[in-house]
């Protein structure tokens, strides 16, 4: 069975043809009404409000002749109005139940169109057979009223979700609509679908990048915090790859689209968001199953209380008409349906909005369980790459001589500790040049000669003696600290020494302290040596470290949590960590904008920051709280009003209580679905400890 989107109602897909499609994902519906809800919520906003503008002022006609004004043939003037407010104002309700009986199912509207055409057609007989009925009551004011009323709190309700789905519509609305192809020299105004793979696009200033791509030709800053978070604009020229719905701020750009735009970064999130939002979590099973029995079992107390008070307990057919009508109304499972719905939507786009992925439903009510932590280091705790940490000089020597000297010798090489220095130099501004010669020692460091024939070196201690190296008591400090020290010379003199480490994302010791603070158990498993991996472990923080570890032994700790009962949570790159972030209870990928499709995990982190990690469990834990109070709220309104409607105030009340409560009943349904959304809006709010 699958779920309609809009109500939550179960829907047969064999026998349903009420679907849509929406990013590659098939959607069910028990009713027009639902898809039209989901194709075009404005135009069904639209029609609503047309409905409340005619059946309100005929609804205060109709209420007001039936207890203040008497004018002669008014009961034909309130059967005009009332059959108005029915046919027209309430056709959703007969259209809903005809596409629920195609459907082989029940639904929402089946209760309410079965309730109000009981009141209005046993009125309609009064008014024009009333020699058949011994008590002559006229019921066109229950009718009206319950039907404005309904119709009101729909009205609410679809502004209240047109607000909770403000995220993915604002993702949506990123896609550009048009791309300025290059064909044959020139410039053609193309629909964004129509782009394929490896077609060459202009991208005005000003304008969003149509697809994800790689820049031909042209430097522009490109602003890429609708999709990655990142708050400054980074600067891209040719070679680089940009990123679909981004926007280009300096200079116009020519780019070669990798993927067609439904394949790209920003419809994965749109999908991954939506997913989410409309996917089942386990708590909604049992939701799901007593709703599959709840409309033919309300049908059922309506029409036993009912008969039963009027056979039994002799109340008068007016009375029993109105305890069938006052079921009917009150029990509509509107709250039920969108109890669990309405919050992952709202979560769904407020993770969207930070940066957060998260793939589904079930993944928020795990998330919400976690009370283990199993962290990767380089790329989740550290920046994953290396970077010059402490320069020691000699004398006679600066530090920019030391690192000039270093990144001559390092200029051809690819090495990542090479690169860093580099890198160092060039933020220096040292202007470098090639060296003559090279000469590489593997596992120890190169010789170099400049263009002044020095001879200089840079490596570990095996290009040095012991008797150079022995006042460098600082070395072993360093290496403690998890750092890689290299040792630089010149014509065999020990000049300086330059330390090394991938280091700490700024986040990261927040991050863990928060992790810890929520009661987490957590551990720092990577592959790297044991000294590194121990002073990263000292910088954030964290006492359970195993280093040196491969894929599986990730996976064989996280087995060992859970054999104890632990719900794990793995939080890793997504890429060498995909075993670790499967096996895990939830896993939590660390990734980039334009990889969120091929991540591993239940939740991706596009902004790459490991906080945000605290975010999406601490989200979890406030979504699945909304969940549980949204479901207590939808089955105890139930279960207090249904026995009420049917009968259970007669004793105390007599049946005079029927003078107003359909209207009652009417009202609290409205309430009821009104306040699940309210109550899953709440969620908007929400901000993390860490954040």
């Amino acid at each position: 069975m699958a779920t309609d989107p809009i109500c939550g109602m179960d829907v047969n897909e064999a026998a349903s043809k009420l679907t849509s499609e929406r990013n590659g994902r098939k959607y069910y519906f028990c009713s027009e009404t639902c898809k039209m809800q989901f194709e075009k919520p404005e135009n069904e906003i639209r029609q609503l409000k047309t409905a409340l503008i005619i059946s309100w002022p005929l609804t205060a006609i109709v209420v007001l002749l039936t207890y203040v004004l008497q004018i002669p043939y008014g009961v034909y003037v309130m059967f005009l109005f009332a059959s108005i407010i029915q046919f027209y104002a309430g056709a959703r309700f007969y259209e809903g139940t005809a596409d629920a009986i195609k459907n082989r199912s029940a639904n929402m509207d089946t209760l309410i169109a079965i309730g109000t055409s009981a009141a209005w057609l046993y009125s309609t007989l009064v008014v024009f057979i009333p020699s058949a009925f011994p008590i002559a009551g006229i019921y066109f004011d229950t009718s009206t009223i319950i039907i404005s009323l309904i119709l009101t709190g729909t009205f609410m309700q679809r502004l209240a979700e047109s607000k909770a789905s403000s995220a993915i519509s604002a993702l949506i609305a990123l896609q550009p609509k048009i791309a300025h192809v290059v064909r044959l020299g020139k410039i053609v105004d193309t629909k964004i679908e129509k782009v394929k793979v490896n077609d060459v696009m202009l991208v005005k200033v000003g304008e969003t990048i149509p697809a994800d791509s790689i820049v031909v030709e042209g430097t522009s800053y490109i602003n890429e915090s609708m999709i990655t978070g990142e708050s400054m604009p980074i600067l891209k020229g040719k070679g680089e790859r940009v990123i679909g719905g981004t926007l280009n701020t300096t200079g116009p750009l020519r780019v070669k689209a990798l993927k067609e735009w439904k394949d790209g970064a920003l419809s994965q999130i749109v999908k991954i968001v939506e997913d989410a939002a409309s996917s089942k979590v386990p708590i909604q099973k049992m939701a799901d199953k007593i709703s599959s029995y709840f409309v033919p079992l309300v049908i059922a107390i309506a029409i036993v209380s009912s008969l039963a008070w009027y056979l039994i307990g002799g109340i008068g057919l007016n009375t029993g008409i109105l305890i069938f009508v006052s079921v009917l109304i009150i029990a509509c499972p509107c709250a039920l349906g969108i109890a669990t719905p309405a919050a992952l939507l709202v979560s769904s786009g407020v993770a969207a909005k930070e940066g957060i992925l998260i793939k589904s439903g079930e993944a928020l009510q795990v998330a919400g369980k976690v009370d283990a932590i199993v962290l990767d280091k380089t790329g989740t705790l550290t920046q994953g790459k290396a970077k010059v940490t402490d320069i020691i000089t000699v004398t006679g020597y600066s530090e920019r001589e030391v690192i000039m000297l270093a990144a001559i010798a390092e200029t051809s090489s690819e090495h990542v500790l090479g690169k860093a220095i580099i890198e160092r130099a060039n933020n220096n501004k040292i202007k470098l040049e090639f060296p003559k010669k090279v000469t590489y020692t593997q596992g120890s460091g190169l010789v170099a000669v400049d263009k002044r024939g020095r001879t200089i070196t840079v490596g570990n201690i095996d290009l040095f003696s012991k008797e150079q190296l022995r006042k460098f008591k600082v070395i072993e400090r360093l290496e403690s600290d998890g750092k890689t020290v290299l040792i630089v010379g010149v014509n065999k003199k020990v000049v300086g020494l330059i330390a090394l480490a991938d280091t700490l994302k700024e986040d990261s010791k927040r991050a863990v302290s928060s992790l810890k603070d929520a009661g987490n158990e957590v551990w720092l498993i990577t592959g790297d040596n044991a000294k590194v991996a121990n002073a990263i472990a000292r910088q954030v923080g964290i006492r359970n470290v195993i280093a040196g570890a491969k894929p599986a032994d990730k996976m064989k700790k996280i087995v060992e949590l859970q054999s104890e009962g632990r719900v794990v949570a793995m939080i890793g790159d997504g890429v060498n960590d995909a075993p670790a972030l499967t096996k895990a209870d939830i896993g939590i990928a660390i990734g980039s904008g334009t990889d969120v499709a091929i991540q591993a995990g239940g939740i991706v982190l596009i902004r790459n920051r490991v906080s945000d990690a605290v975010f999406a469990l601490e989200l979890g834990k406030k979504t699945m709280a909304k969940i549980r109070e949204n479901l207590f709220w939808a089955f105890g309104y139930n279960i207090i009003l249904i026995p009420i409607a049917a009968g259970a105030l007669i004793p105390f009340f007599t049946v005079s209580v029927y003078g107003f409560l359909p209207m009652l009943a009417a009202l609290a349904m409205a309430f009821s679905s009104t306040a699940v959304i309210s109550n899953s809006l709440l969620l908007t709010r929400f901000k993390a400890h860490a954040g």
